[in-house]
């Protein structure tokens, strides 16, 4: 099984960067402020509970978005 590419302590910021289609899934999951300046400190564990989500589910599912999109 191969590495996945986003982990849930990485950086909503630094994700964005490395994977720019992670934008676009992540606003389509209720993350509309991605862009804004705490992204740029904030894991995508700590934005998911921000916006209660399900931070698991959202790697779970990025990762799958990613891979399935050669990201």
């Amino acid at each position: 099984m191969s590495e996945q590419p986003i982990s849930s302590d990485m950086l909503v910021g630094e994700i964005i960067t490395k994977h720019p289609l992670a934008a676009q899934f992540l606003m389509e999951c209720g993350m509309g402020c991605i862009h804004c300046p705490a992204s740029q400190m904030e894991s995508l564990s700590e934005a998911c509970a921000v916006h209660g989500i399900d931070g698991d589910e959202i790697v779970d599912a990025l990762n799958d978005y990613l891979i399935e999109h050669n990201s």
